[in-house]
């Protein structure tokens, strides 16, 4: 086994299976494909995965054979390791440059590892006439996910409509992200720290509030770990507000998803915004439908999230961006990726050590009224994020609002090109 894979290795050696698969990760790309066979090949068949160790062990047998390449990398996709399938795809591709086959799964194996400027660097290699679907397609996704808006403008004007119905979903998605980008662009920089610019653009929804830690370094306006509280779910609230009252809007209900955690805080909404509460209905307008966190929905109600009705508005306090939800809201508090409620159990900290905090069990209206005390000016924090007042964000939802809450919000799977750290 080569330098390159020492550390790996010796994590296998001591049974450590998720930290081979850490150590792995950063070195991947550039260890001789051979060796990284091998070394997958014990992996696999440690945790017993068949399918895998079988592949692996036929690529390190015959790197020059692009099926075997191929089945390798198939199959770490289909483990949930891409990253690995990277390098052997990568390899097939170079020995068979012509096979549209390789090339999609090799972008697909990017995609998954959010690698987008990496997958539009494969699509716009030179080597022949790209086909319009997917593969030009692709090519103006990856770029718009990776922020190069000029090769994404470039190769959509170069992309016909779709002649299969399949596609036309995806044409409309993109032709309305880019019309986004352009009204982005305009209200604010829109470049690889625009954390605010991207969410609209990519999804078409309001980021309330960047986080006031880490901007600089490493989390740019995201949150992985947020111990919650009654002050951060007033101010997402008080943001909603402000949406609402810079848009226009005046929905006439609040609908309360039937989950604890979402009726608590669509009463804390409900009380705020002066409005009556409802059940949630999916077919319900003039009505703002509130979430604190929608992957805790339940899957059915969840589906019925994605296609709401003009009018029917979606607020979602905590969303989750290393794991997206399957409905995109149309403003969201916060982007986080593991939260505890200000009402779960959790731990406390003080001068005698950790404290074991039970789960606030009152009944939903009193903890919402919590809530609806609670002061809701944020935290300044470390004074590195960008100004994110009351009128920076009125600013921003006034000047972007007509694309806004127009078309149903599908899941966007990616956090796009504005890089932050998570967990492992």
């Amino acid at each position: 086994m080569t330098n390159e894979l020492a550390g790996a290795t010796e994590l296998l050696d001591a049974g450590d299976v998720p930290g081979t698969v850490r150590a792995l990760r950063p070195l991947a790309d550039a260890a001789p494909l051979k060796d990284l066979a091998e070394l997958v090949h014990r992996l696999a068949t440690t945790v017993g995965f068949d399918d895998l160790a079988t592949t692996a062990r036929a690529a390190a047998r015959n790197p020059d054979r692009p099926q075997e390449l191929y089945d390798f990398g198939y199959a770490c996709v289909e483990r949930g390791v891409p990253f690995l399938a990277v390098p052997a795809l990568r390899e097939a591709l170079r020995q068979l440059p012509g096979s549209r086959t390789l090339r999609a799964e090799l972008v697909s194996a990017l995609e998954r590892e959010n690698r987008h400027a990496d997958a539009a660097a494969v699509l716009a290699a030179p080597g022949g006439e790209l086909p319009d679907w997917p593969e030009r397609y692709l090519l103006v996704h990856n770029s718009l996910f990776a922020g190069d808006l000029p090769r994404a403008r470039a190769a959509f004007e170069r992309l016909s409509a779709p002649d299969d119905a399949k596609w036309e979903w995806a044409h409309g998605r993109i032709t309305d992200m880019l019309r986004r980008a352009e009204t982005a662009a305009q209200a604010g920089p829109l470049g690889h720290r625009d954390l605010r610019g991207w969410h609209y653009t990519l999804t078409g929804g309001y980021l309330a509030m960047l986080s006031p830690y880490g901007f600089d370094s490493p989390m740019t306006g995201r949150y992985a770990y947020l111990g919650d509280s009654f002050e951060l779910c007033r101010h997402g609230i008080d943001r909603l507000a402000l949406v609402l009252r810079t848009t226009g809007r005046t929905p006439r209900s609040v609908s309360l998803l039937p989950g604890r955690s979402d009726r608590i805080l669509g009463l804390a909404a409900a009380q705020v915004l002066g409005l009556p509460t409802e059940p949630y209905d999916p077919q319900r307008t003039d009505t703002v439908v509130v979430a604190y966190d929608i992957t805790a929905v339940e899957p059915d109600t969840a589906v019925t999230l994605r296609r709401r009705p003009d009018g029917q508005i979606l607020f979602e306090h905590a969303t989750c961006w290393t794991d997206p939800p399957i409905a995109t809201a149309d403003v969201s508090t916060l982007l986080v990726q593991t939260v505890i409620r200000p009402w779960d159990p959790s731990m406390r900290m003080d001068e005698n050590g950790a404290e074991q905090v039970p789960a606030d069990d009152r009944p939903e209206p009193d903890i919402a009224a919590e809530i609806v005390r609670a002061e809701g000016t944020p935290d300044t924090g470390d004074g590195q994020t960008p100004p994110d007042g009351d009128a920076e964000f009125a600013a921003y939802v006034r000047a972007t609002s007509g694309g806004w809450a127009t078309r149903p919000r599908d899941q966007v799977d990616s956090p796009g090109p504005v890089p932050s750290s998570r967990f492992a």
